[in-house]
């Protein structure tokens, strides 16, 4: 099996559009490693791609469960590796892209879970919240507040009541790691503007005829671009406030998706062309080709 390529970067940085024209480039089927495009019904604010948008390439793990569904890291897992079986059975190349990196990482290393254990990234949650919820179990020994690695694995461990072993050194796949990447300000401000776009699509629209959901939903209450509704819905915050708010967590969650991408996948970054994205898409197919 060939190399697997997994597309990475932060979020609003192109790498949809890239995933699909190296998959038609390459004979390729995509598998989606976003958390929240699982989630049939969630499709403004997680950017994505359209049936036309995917120009006809088979798109794998979108719209598979309902917003009222749990999905689990676990889930996610195995549910990837069947895929990656079936589409080199195929003889197809296989894309990875997305921006949950843990997703990401559980699928294509050595991470063993028991069956019905989660794993959260808690990438809504703030150190310092992170360490709240850590306190309520009591414990004796608190982490550093500055230790995020440390906090999330240690809330993961109380929240699921048990033992999670892996390598997460070891990988099961030969795989090719491509960040794209921009100069933090220009980033910044493509995010604000994105959000700015999702609102003019009809985010709005989406999120009322989502409300009956918001009360036993998890992803509702947790992805970003749905989960700062919950306070316009039902607390009636302004709208101005909740796409400021909005904002400000896609920005956070950006800075935290290349502080995972750099230290937990060695990964081959991308300074993305802004002007012409053509140049973006030979460059790293050239060096896909040729790192074979």
């Amino acid at each position: 099996m060939e190399d697997i390529i997994v597309i990475v970067g932060p979020t609003g940085i192109g790498k949809t559009k890239l995933s699909i024209e190296l998959a038609k480039k390459l004979d390729a089927e995509i598998i989606n490693g976003d958390s929240v495009s699982i989630y049939k019904k969630l499709d403004i604010g997680s950017a994505k791609p359209t049936l036309e948008e995917r120009e006809g390439i088979p798109h794998h793990l979108i719209d598979i469960r309902n917003v009222d569904e749990d999905y689990t890291v676990f889930d996610y897992q195995k549910d990837v590796r069947k895929c990656i079986e079936e589409i080199n059975s195929r003889g197809k190349r296989i894309i990875i892209v997305g921006g949950t990196g843990l997703y990401i990482k559980a699928a294509l290393y050595d991470y063993r879970f028991k069956e019905g254990t989660t794993n959260n990234e808690y990438s809504d949650l703030s150190n310092e919240e992170i360490l709240n919820k850590i306190k309520e179990y009591k414990i004796e020994k608190l982490p550093e507040l500055n230790n995020r690695k440390r906090l999330v694995r240690l809330l993961n461990k109380l929240e699921n009541n048990e033992e999670i072993s892996y390598d997460k050194d070891k990988l099961l796949y030969n795989i090719n790691v491509i960040g794209l990447t921009t100069d933090r300000e220009i980033l910044y401000d493509r995010i604000n503007k994105r959000v700015d776009i999702m609102i003019d699509n009809g985010l709005l629209k989406e999120i009322e005829s989502l409300k009956n959901y918001y009360k036993n939903s998890r992803i509702l209450n947790s992805g970003i671009g749905y989960k700062e509704f919950n306070d316009y819905l039902f607390n009636n915050k302004s709208l101005e406030d909740v796409v400021e708010e909005i904002k400000l967590n896609s920005r956070r969650f950006a800075k935290r998706q290349y502080t995972f991408f750099n230290h937990q996948f060695n990964t081959n970054w991308f300074n993305v062309d802004l002007n012409n994205f053509n140049n973006t898409i030979d460059k790293v197919y050239n060096y896909i080709i040729n790192t074979k």
